[in-house]
């Protein structure tokens, strides 16, 4: 801690607590190299990336599971013997496709249009976000190398041995040098250039094609009727007229039933298929325990599964009768244009937010006592497809407390296991690498621990996205933004603030917040963000994540196991052919965002005291990039989500610069105080940034300052032949799920059931 605070302060001051930092200086395991072993280290994970790649290479030659996607069935309904347009799209891509190497050439130009068609709206805004990004780091490397890096290397102040990295860093250089304005310029430069690339990407952002003409309403009471709800929109806005009203109710079970009853018509349709073809019935084997270990009399494939439909039908039927006497209290009112929901809507918005200050109520009618219209929340009703109707029944304090819950368990889960530096800490208490300590290896310092931080960041983000899936949010959209802003909170924690500081866990980070000697531990603890050596950690941990994360994005060893588990398990080919069609996963947008950004922000925070972390940074954009792309188009089904994702990653993309600016910040404080120039003029900086952005998010100030690039609409030529037709969600009408005609018996059958 001595040649730290030399270098802070740039005098012969002795320094006090030298233990107190997480570093080589005391650690076993992470011993002092030449460069951070940075070079050693990055080869170390080129070979384990190429490795990875001839895996999926030679996998992809015996396993269609990379190519997923291809049999999704979007609506879980084909029953069609002709094949789905996307298998027939399939079959023309094979021989460009299955090649050992003949495919990356196909996979790398693929047109914007293709990738529209396979990944929706969604897929195109996420890639473009990327390219976004992609574009800024080549920017900022440009210039860090030009100029950050040559200006770092000038410096004496770490002596001239090329072999050490501090060189490289803005430790190198004293604190009376003028050259280090440089430095504080240069992350106001990256604020601004993320401003306008992000404003650029958002005006060039799609969505979902849908007429945002319906309100989603709830909060009424249970016992509403379509009529009195129809005659109060009628009543209260004379001048909007109702297209369609439709009560939601819990059709939870039923929809599970729906899901049995396809799988089964499915499964009937394909042995019918069969016989037709071959006039051949088959023979099956229903249990598949006794198909694998026992063995029994197998039965007749179609009598077998027109009986299960039968019994599942009736069940579904006695359902669909008791679903009227399981209300929500939420109701979908499409209006005839938007124009008319715009204005019932704003009304709305107006009484929530002035209700308190001004009493404000809702435009009465004659059943606003009635419908308790006071306590309405209202607004535009998402996308059919965005909406997750099981969870519509989970509402109120139940889910409340659910939520509630679910973030503790999360949050002390974590607390104890955020960082791998735990397991190091641990094993020099042991002494487990006393024996390693003179070998100075980069594989011991360097690589494990990067390549365990870049683990337990894959693992975080499998853990948050199931605890947000229980959490029970009404519409995947509100999920995913749940999602990805909880991942990037405790990524940010794990991968960048708390090794930063040198502390293991959340829990020492907490113990040393609520401690006594906190003041006089705070300057200490801040000197370690700033070590010389301490970039390359950071440097080898976003090397670890470009090759070695995102190949085993590339690979997906948990979705292969279980889809050839499930594949084993079928035992018939109709089973086989439905798992095919309902296996792929719709991509998670909030996973992907919040990890993405996570790297990106610790790239952006270092891009100036460490330049060297930039082209790293690149790398890492560029193959994440790659392999999203690669996995959109060929492994997952499309999904509809709203804008407010992609939005929201948007206004997460400029935490980044802004921890630059702290991290800026803090440096010039330590090294000439809190009333220097530099020091006053970013902390000036960042409280106007700050203001500018709690202004926009709290209260819709400064929309021209923000990264969304704004579109002027205009409604006055709205007419009503350009409405597309009512909203009504199937989903939550009982006679949706009732028998069809691709499901009545088969006059060419001449078995009984």
């Amino acid at each position: 801690m001595a040649e730290l605070w030399y270098i802070l302060t740039d005098t012969d001051a002795p320094a006090e607590n030298a233990s107190t930092c997480y570093s080589t200086t005391h650690s076993t395991v992470l011993s002092g190299i030449p460069f951070g072993g940075v070079p050693i280290v990055f080869m170390l994970y080129l070979a384990v990336f190429l490795f990875l790649g001839l895996l999926f290479s030679v996998l992809k030659q015996f396993s269609d599971h990379w190519r997923i996607a291809h049999f999704a069935d979007p609506d879980n309904q084909t029953f069609s013997d002709e094949p789905t347009r996307i298998v027939q799209r399939a079959r023309r891509e094979d021989q460009r496709e299955m090649g050992f190497i003949s495919w990356l050439p196909y996979f790398l130009t693929l047109s914007e249009d293709q990738i529209k068609d396979r990944c929706g709206p969604d897929g195109v805004n996420y890639l473009s976000f990327q390219l976004h990004l992609v574009i800024a780091l080549f920017l900022m490397n440009t210039f860090a190398m030009a100029v950050t890096l040559p200006v770092n290397m000038n410096g004496h102040l770490l002596g001239n041995n090329t072999l050490t990295f501090g060189r490289t860093t803005v430790a190198n250089i004293r604190k009376g040098n003028n050259v280090i304005w440089l430095h504080t310029v240069i992350p106001i430069m990256h604020l601004l250039l993320m401003v306008v690339l992000l404003q650029h990407h958002t005006s060039k952002m799609t969505d979902s094609e849908i007429t945002k003409n319906t309100l989603f309403i709830s909060k009424i009471p249970k016992k509403a009727t379509k009529e009195d709800i129809e005659a109060h929109f009628s009543e209260a806005y004379p001048f909007c007229r109702v297209s369609a009203v439709s009560l939601g109710f819990d059709v939870n079970k039923l929809m599970k039933l729906h899901t049995e009853r396809v799988r089964i018509d499915k499964h009937l349709h394909f042995y019918k298929n069969i016989r037709r073809k071959t006039g051949i019935r088959e023979m099956i084997e229903p249990s598949w325990l006794r198909r694998m270990f026992i063995g029994g009399e197998k039965v007749d494939a179609i009598n077998h599964y027109r009986t299960k439909h039968k019994v599942v039908l009736e069940v579904i039927k006695k359902e669909a009768e008791d679903v009227p006497q399981h209300p929500l209290g939420i109701v979908f009112v499409t209006m005839k244009t938007e124009t008319m929901a715009n204005c019932i809507l704003k009304d709305f918005n107006a009484v929530e937010h002035g209700s308190f200050f001004f009493g404000m109520e809702p435009q009465p009618s004659s059943h606003s006592q009635k419908l308790k219209v006071n306590k309405w929340r209202v607004k535009i009703a998402p996308h059919p497809q965005d909406l997750n109707w099981a969870n519509l029944s989970v509402q109120g304090f139940s889910w409340f407390m659910r939520n509630v819950v679910l973030n503790i368990v999360l949050f002390l889960v974590l607390i104890f296991l955020t960082t791998p530096t735990i397991i190091l800490n641990t094993m020099d208490k042991l002494d487990v690498t006393k024996t390693i300590e003179d070998l100075h290896s980069p594989i011991i310092s360097e690589f494990f621990p990067t390549l365990l931080l870049c683990i337990f960041s894959l693992v975080l983000p499998t853990t948050v996205y199931y605890s947000t899936k229980v959490e029970g949010h009404w519409s995947s959209s509100s999920e995913q933004v749940s999602m990805m802003r909880k991942l990037y909170f405790f990524l940010i924690f794990m991968v960048l603030i708390l090794p930063s500081l040198g502390l293991s866990s959340i829990s020492v980070f907490f113990r040393w917040l609520l401690d006594q000697k906190f003041v006089a531990d705070l300057k200490v603890r801040f000197e370690c963000v700033f070590l010389p050596n301490q970039g390359a950690f950071f440097v080898n941990y976003v090397v670890a994540a470009a090759l070695v994360g995102s190949g085993m994005e590339l690979l997906r060893i948990t979705q292969l196991l279980s889809y050839h588990i499930r594949l084993m398990l079928a035992g018939s080919d109709a089973g086989r052919k439905y798992i095919k069609e309902n296996h792929a996963y719709i991509f998670s947008y909030g996973s992907a965002y919040g990890w993405t950004l996570c790297v990106f922000t610790v790239v952006m925070a270092y891009s100036v005291t460490c330049p060297v972390i930039v082209p790293c940074g690149l790398l890492y954009m560029l193959v994440r990039h790659l392999v999203d792309k690669f996995n959109l188009y060929y492994a997952y089904r499309q999904g509809c989500h709203s804008r407010k994702v992609h939005q929201a990653a948007v206004n997460q993309a400029l935490a980044a610069p802004i921890i630059s600016l702290i991290y800026l910040y803090y440096l010039s404080f330590l090294r000439i105080g809190f009333w220097g120039q530099r020091t006053l003029f970013l902390m000036v900086f960042l409280c106007v940034t700050i203001f500018i952005c709690c202004g926009y998010t709290c209260f819709g100030y400064f929309k021209y300052l923000s990264p969304h690039k704004y579109k002027v609409i205009d409604k006055g030529k709205e007419t009503e032949e350009e409405i597309m037709e009512a909203f009504v969600p199937k989903q939550l009408d009982p006679e949706s799920y009732m028998d069809t005609e691709d499901n009545q018996p088969d006059i060419f059958d001449t078995y009984t059931v």
